[in-house]
């Protein structure tokens, strides 16, 4: 009972005793009746609540917010209706998905009524049967998708379900806001071949871009020597400079055979402009 009708009977009820106890019956009657009228009759709802009203067996209205009154004994309120949205969890055990492996599925739907009269009067339980339509629907939708589009499409799974479970709900009266899958679970199996069968893809992947490295490298040193074959100068230069830039970077010794160094002296007294070194003695 809300505080304002139980506020008004003892009221109506405490007048009413006092009237009694002056002598004044009819008057003190007549108070104990407003009382007991205010007690059956007025009624309040909260914000989010609607009162389902039926007069003698037939739908007279959908009440609130606020204070409303209602016929004592006539009127019957069936139902109070929470129009707020609500946050069922619903889930599929073992479920089988369209390549027959087995998965459990954890949702969560947001819904709320939008016709109070509708899930008063158009089914017994709109609580439960929200319930059960979401876990039939997740495991239809199970059943019709492989497990890499559960896994990897999500959002179009979520889009999916909430269709479906909005087109069987929208006649009792009830909204789906959103139906969103929380986590989907496989044997621990399937996740070892799965993540093996990863490992293998990315593995190849690497061989791959190797193989166009090399093939690349391949083709840039044919190039290298055909400019080196008709400039024997400047493959001269650039073994001193491969030289050089060893000892520079490892601060390492090389030891050079005389057959290379005359043949490094040799090139470089060809280029234009260089005149070749005397031997001692001559």
């Amino acid at each position: 009972m809300n505080p304002i009708t139980l506020t008004l009977t003892v009221v109506f009820a405490a007048v009413g005793g006092l009237f009694f106890s002056a002598g004044y019956f009819i008057v003190g009657i007549a108070f104990f009746a407003i009382a007991l009228f205010i007690f059956w009759a007025l009624k309040m709802a909260n914000a989010w609540e609607r009162f389902v009203v039926l007069r003698v067996g037939h739908f007279n209205g959908v009440k609130g917010p606020g204070l409303f009154f209602i016929i004592p004994i006539i009127d019957n309120v069936i139902a109070v209706i929470d129009n707020r949205i609500q946050t069922s969890p619903f889930n599929a055990e073992r479920a089988l998905t369209k390549d027959t492996v087995p998965v459990n599925v954890d949702a969560v739907i947001f819904w709320y009524v939008h016709d109070a009269e509708r899930a008063a009067l158009r089914i017994t339980n709109y609580l439960q049967a929200v319930d059960r339509v979401a876990q039939t629907t997740l495991r239809e939708i199970i059943g019709t998708s492989l497990l890499t589009q559960l896994l990897a499409e999500r959002k179009e799974s979520d889009e999916r379900l909430k269709e479906e479970i909005a087109s069987k709900t929208a006649d009792w009266g009830i909204s789906i806001s959103s139906v969103e899958i929380r986590d989907v679970a496989i044997p621990d199996a399937l996740q070892d071949a799965m993540s093996r069968e990863a490992q293998a893809e990315r593995e190849k992947h690497a061989r791959v871009i190797l193989g166009s490295a090399e093939v690349e490298i391949a083709a840039n040193f044919v190039q290298a020597a055909n400019n080196y074959a008709g400039n024997p100068d400047a493959l001269h230069l650039r073994a001193m400079n491969i030289i050089y830039e060893t000892t520079k970077e490892r601060g390492a010794t090389i030891l050079i055979p005389t057959g290379m160094v005359d043949s490094l002296t040799t090139g470089l007294s060809t280029m234009p402009g260089r005149v070749a070194p005397k031997a001692p003695g001559s």
